[in-house]
């Protein structure tokens, strides 16, 4: 009895699988528009005053005390938090120049 599947060369890899796409998708919602604007203009601000990117995600994503948490889920939270962080930012830049 023959099979109808044809014999396989050991060393010819098998055909990549195709993917759907479905594997990709987040499974939360993304930022409301007004905080993904925020968060990447307190960034892009961060960057450009505070001498580079790194300094500028050191600050961001740390606890700072005077501003009671995490200087880039405040200033995409509110407008109030935007403002805030940013007057940081720019007394930071202040005092290094």
């Amino acid at each position: 009895m023959q099979s109808d599947t044809p014999p396989t060369d050991p060393e010819t890899p098998a055909p990549a699988k195709r993917r759907t796409g479905y594997a990709f998708r987040p499974n939360r919602a993304a930022l409301p528009r007004d905080e993904a604007q925020r968060q990447g203009d307190i960034s892009q601000l961060a960057f450009l005053s505070m001498g580079g990117r790194d300094r500028a995600i050191t600050f961001l994503n740390g606890e700072d005390a005077e501003l009671g948490g995490r200087p880039l889920a405040l200033a995409t939270a509110s407008a109030e938090g935007f403002s805030r962080v940013a007057d940081a930012i720019r007394a930071r830049a202040a005092n290094d120049a």
